[in-house]
């Protein structure tokens, strides 16, 4: 989280439990991955909760960088993969299949490119005020381009799902994302992921409304 360390750390734990949640509420073993994405939300949240302490406390110092790196492979390498592939393996229509699947090769390109970045091109984290700002001396083709693969990456697929409700979870990042270039524009990667971060607690209530019409039809037959 972006505002400090104990806040970091309290969105991580609660994110814990939602993610456990939604990984026991998963009828279906394919809907796991998208179940775990408050999970990997929460370990971007505690990862960055030492990133603070690296700022506040010397004993911590030796966290920055391995901490730096890690939330931004997350954020920015882990997070257009795994999205479009979540969504992708709980479709069952085979035209959505196939979009699905080129959403999730543009998510693995956009990956391994940032992948790349990250690891031959210097990162930055410092603390301004309340919030933290992600330096990165990547090559500036990919601000002009990469921005929106990444966007199409990761904000995409909610809404070209079959899967009822998903699109209320689209439409939440979206709205979040816009919030943030307006008003958080130098601290994006970290706001934006507090605000997503956030917003993955309606996964449980996804997969609620996604698998509770199978759990009827079960209980039905059972009375029958």
């Amino acid at each position: 989280m972006c505002f400090s360390a104990n806040a970091s750390f309290g969105a991580g734990i609660l994110l814990t439990a939602i993610g456990v949640a939604s990984i026991k509420k998963a009828q279906d073993p394919n809907h796991r991955y998208f179940a775990a994405i408050p999970l990997i939300f929460a370990l971007q949240q505690i990862t960055e909760g030492f990133v603070w302490l690296s700022f506040e406390y010397a004993g911590f110092s030796r966290m920055q960088v391995p901490g730096t790196i890690l939330f931004l492979l997350i954020a920015q390498s882990v997070w257009p993969l795994f999205v479009p592939f979540s969504i992708l393996m709980m479709e069952e229509k085979e035209k959505r299949k196939k979009t699905g699947k080129l959403l999730v090769a543009i998510g693995g390109i956009v990956a391994l490119y940032l992948t790349y970045c990250l690891i031959m091109f210097p990162v930055k984290a410092e603390p301004i005020g309340y919030h933290i700002q992600y330096t990165t001396a990547y090559p500036k083709t990919f601000r002009l381009y990469g921005g929106v693969f990444y966007l199409l990456a990761t904000i995409l697929p909610p809404f070209l799902s079959s899967k009822k409700y998903m699109w209320t979870l689209a439409t939440a990042i979206m709205i979040s994302y816009f919030i943030t270039l307006m008003f958080y524009d130098e601290y994006i990667i970290s706001v934006w992921c507090f605000f997503a971060s956030i917003i993955s607690v309606t996964v449980y209530a996804v997969l609620y409304q996604i698998d509770a019409p199978e759990k009827i039809r079960v209980d039905i037959q059972t009375i029958n």
